[in-house]
This record gives C-alpha cells, structure tokens and sequence, in this order.
C-alpha cells in the first residue's frame, strides 16, 4: 500500500523538471505544470506521491502524479523526510482547523479546509453543524478517500460525512462525479442552521456548492448595512443571503432573480421563517441578463443592486469571453441605480483578475454615462483562508460602487 501511495523514499518514481523550471517550487508554490515536466521515471499511478527534482537531481518537493491533467503535480510537502502518509494529513487536518479557531472563525458553517491554501491540494471541507461536506477535486486526496473520512471523523466528531465530489474540474483530472453519504447518517433534505441570529435552511445534497455560498458571509454583513430605507434588486440571489441581510436591516424592499425555481423557494422560505417582512419581497424567475433588460426597458430603478453570478472564467484562457459578459450586466446595472445609488458586483471566476475585473467594471461605468467611485472592496471570508504562495486561493472579487448619474 505504501508503494501505491506513500512515498517510499528508495523509490525510482520521480518528476523531473526541465532546466531552468525550478524557481516557482523554490517559492513554494505547489503546483507543477506539464510543460515544465522533463520527464517521469518510475510510472507511477494516479495520485501516488513521487519525488520532484530539478534538471540536475536536487530534491524540490514530494507531490501527487496527475498524468491527466495541465497541473501534472501538486506538492504535498517540501521536506525530503517526510512521510506521506495518515500521520500527515492528520497534522494537515489540525492545522486548518486549528486555524479557524485562531482567527476566531467558530461559526457554525464555514470552510473547514481551503485545499491548497491549506497544504492540501484538491480538498476541500465545508462545515454545516455536525455535518461535514467533502469535494475531491483532484487525484491525489482521491486516492487518500478512506483515510481522509476516518480522520476528519475523529478530529471533528461529526454526524455525517456527505461527498458533492460533482464538479467540472474531476474531468480535467481523469475522475468522475461522485456524490452521497460518506460517513454517519444522512443529511435531512434541508438541513437547518441556526447563524448570527437568522434560521438557514441548506440542501447540501443538492445546492450548488457544498450546499451555500459561504464565502460571502463577510460581504453580505457589510452590504447588508447600507440598504436601510433602500429598495434592493437582488441578482443571481440563489437562497436569499443577500435579501435576508438586508430586510434584517431594515431595507425597504428587496427583489430577488434567479432562473432556479426552488432556489427561488428557499430564498421565500429563509426570509418568512425568520418572521422577516415577506410583505417587502417579491422574486422573478429568468434569466438575469434577460430581466435587467426587462426592467431596463421598463424604466424601473433601484437603489442597491447586488450582482453575485456564477464562474463566468474557470481559467484564464475563458477570461476574454467572460470579460463581456460581465461588462454587460454591470453596464445594465449601472443603468438600473438610482442617483447615488450603490453596485456590489463580484466576480468569482479565477481566470478573471482584481485588476481586469476593474478595468471591466471602468467600461461598464463609461459607456453607462456615470460617475462611479469604489466605497467597498471585498473578497472571500476569512475561513477561506489565502496562502501567500498561493495567490490562485484569492479568488473571490467585490467592489460597492457609489454611482452618481451625472455625465463624467
């Protein structure tokens, strides 16, 4: 098993790279492109660990083989003694939830663990209460499945264990979508939360995600702050974080769109079971794009809107393509605001950066004739933690932009 998997240290299964490739490995950066590869001795399997070395021996890291994918390997550990093994990713496991206590990130639902940001790369845990909710997304924890479950289960006593393994990048991987009960008993179809005084409702058999986006947490609170006596227009709302922020204080109305129906239903039943004013709500089904040119069309105006769209960019190579779709629903938003209206717009695709999303977002206000100017910045909660040689886990872009109507 130790050959299969672990890293037996007299082992010929190596990566070496090409000359001149090494300086990113000497920064830390865990992952290894496959045209910086010179080549692999040993034919080691998918996931197995092997030993990565520059053009002239020097050990640089131990990573999982991923003979499928444009990331051929992804570092587990720098130290040539390390041991790849139980023992290590339960020291992983600590440490990332160690992490959350430290920066005092003790809410019932959060992210547990933030893949490579937290020295494991392709895994990322989602906690809703007692239950944990599990994405595989690359070969190597594919591989360490077994272990992964019983420790998680030992160092967090959870009641259950739910896999949503369902995502594109598995493909890219050579693995297939898998999903179901893990560990312990199954999770209620909508598992109740109760959080900073507001009653959730999480599908996390079905929801996108792992069940809710958590890494908003921060930016609803912020957003939610300046929509007092507003009327709020929603988009992508999903189940509702955003409107049931802002009705909590005190917006005047809140109008939510998303083209998923049951989304809709749950967004409906976390603001009425919270006994908050479901008087002042009202929801549209549609396609966003669709409904601001609706609304557009119809002269309608807010004074908040909260764009939060889905991965436009899962690569940079789609940033292009992306880049006009969100110049397009920005550029409707602006139209929609009322004088000194406010825009939170977000962009939560990793082929698209903090400084192209800006330029994006500068074209949007131009050709919408408005004066805008940057109140907010956000980004992703701190539970999903940002490693400095990783800067690929700062995904999550935000911006609150005061808009004034008059011509620049």
């Amino acid at each position: 098993m130790k050959n299969r998997r672990g890293n037996n240290l007299t082992a010929a299964k190596r990566l070496t790279l090409k000359k001149g490739r090494e300086k990113p490995l000497k920064y830390k950066h865990p992952w290894i492109f496959s045209g910086a590869v010179e080549r692999v001795d040993g034919d080691p399997a998918p996931g197995e660990t092997i030993e990565i070395r520059s053009f002239g021996g020097e050990f640089l890291a131990h990573g999982a083989f991923s003979p499928e994918s444009q990331i051929r390997a992804r570092v587990w550990s720098w130290r040539q003694d390390q041991a790849i093994a139980a023992d290590f990713f339960r020291s992983k496991i600590k440490k990332a939830i160690q992490y959350r206590d430290k920066i005092k990130y003790d809410y019932p639902m959060k992210r547990l663990i933030h893949a490579e940001s937290d020295g494991l790369p392709g895994l990322v845990v989602d906690q809703y209460g007692d239950v944990l909710v599990m994405q595989l997304l690359s070969v190597g924890p594919e591989l360490w499945r077994d272990e992964l479950i019983q420790i998680l289960v030992e160092e967090t006593g959870a009641r259950s264990i739910y896999e949503r393994s369902d995502v594109k990048v598995r493909k890219l991987e050579g693995l297939e979508p898998r999903t179901g009960l893990l560990f312990g008993l199954e999770p209620e179809e909508l598992l109740p939360i109760e959080q900073g005084g507001l009653q959730y409702w999480i599908d996390v058999r079905k929801g996108h995600k792992t069940g809710y986006y958590l890494d908003q947490r921060s930016n609803r609170n912020k957003v939610a702050k300046l929509c007092s006596g507003l009327n709020v227009l929603d988009c992508f709302c999903y189940t509702g974080g955003f409107s049931m922020q802002a009705l909590k204080n005190g917006a005047e109305s809140v109008t939510l769109v998303d083209e998923s129906e049951s989304a809709l239903k749950l967004a409906e039943k976390h603001i009425l079971s919270n006994q908050l004013p479901g008087d002042c709500m009202e929801t549209q089904k549609g396609d966003v794009f669709e409904v601001l040119r609706k609304f557009r069309d119809q002269a309608k105006s807010f004074d908040v809107i909260i764009l939060d769209p889905p991965k436009f960019a899962p690569t940079a190579s789609f940033a292009d393509r992306a880049a006009r779709g969100y110049k397009d629903i920005n550029l409707l938003a602006f139209k929609l605001l009322k004088p000194g209206g406010l825009l939170a717009t977000f962009s939560c695709s990793g082929g698209i950066s903090r400084d192209f999303f800006l330029r994006i977002l500068s074209g949007a206000a131009l050709d919408a004739g408005v004066n805008a100017r940057i109140q907010l910045h956000m980004g992703q909660s701190a539970d999903h933690s940002i490693n400095l040689r990783f800067p690929e886990g700062s995904y999550l872009k935000g911006y609150g932009i005061r808009v004034d109507k008059e011509e620049v």
